[in-house]
């Protein structure tokens, strides 16, 4: 693992520290990077062994580089990245935000914002608290059932269990360790960060289904196999 420091100088909240975990995403990412910077001063990303130019593209719009030499799965990106930010003592709170272009900068603000006026440690982003996300029936059908199988397995009364858009407070970002690779990391962050006690609330967020995202693994199928990582780990 290597890590590479943005060069340029940062903007917006110092405190709040985006996680992105990176893999062949280069065709949009920068977006992504440049719209986080007017808002965020730290956005790191973590490039997963991508095979294409994502690590450069993401260093060019100012994001702040780790990296890993070979793909080891978003949950371990997610890991890294996390250690990474709670290194640095500016650090109050991590946003977990994809790569793909699906999440809003602007609720990431807001679940921000939210945390500081409430004392709250974690807020879960939600895209079933309204009705502005249209996954498909399919799909959500799927999702629901994810959610159900994480609540029964975590104790925690969630409405979107596998949505990337998390805020974490640093408290209890410092208790998660994830193991798991793939798409159950997302119900194994959950049972840890439940496990702290410390308040936590859900916020009602956009995501933006494109046909670049849904192509990238925002299908029903990558729904399916989110259950399947359930159900066998």
């Amino acid at each position: 693992m290597s890590s590479t420091p943005a060069d340029r100088a940062r903007p917006g909240d110092p405190g709040a520290w985006v996680v992105i975990p990176l893999y062949n995403e280069a065709s949009v990412i920068g977006e992504v990077i440049a719209q986080l910077r007017q808002r965020f001063a730290h956005v790191v990303c973590v490039d997963d062994g991508s095979s294409d130019e994502s690590a450069a593209v993401a260093a060019a719009a100012g994001a702040t580089m780790v990296r890993h030499p070979i793909n080891l799965g978003q949950g371990a990106a997610l890991q890294t990245g996390i250690e990474f930010a709670l290194a640095h003592p500016s650090c109050e709170f991590i946003v977990t935000f994809d790569a793909d272009g699906q999440h809003r900068v602007e609720d990431a603000v807001a679940m921000v914002a939210l945390a500081r006026r409430e004392d709250l440690a974690i807020v879960f982003g939600s895209r079933f608290l309204d009705d502005r996300t249209r996954p498909g029936a399919l799909k959500k059908a799927v999702l629901k059932t994810a959610v159900w199988v994480t609540n029964m397995t975590t104790g925690l009364t969630l409405t979107d269990a596998h949505n990337g858009l998390r805020v974490i407070r640093r408290d209890a970002a410092a208790g998660v360790r994830l193991s798991q690779d793939r798409m159950a990391h997302a119900t194994e962050i959950v049972l840890q960060l439940g496990r702290t006690g410390l308040p936590w609330r859900e916020y009602p967020v956009e995501l933006l289904y494109t046909d670049y995202s849904r192509a990238k693994g925002q299908s029903l199928l990558n729904s399916v196999n989110i259950l399947v990582d359930l159900v066998v780990r």
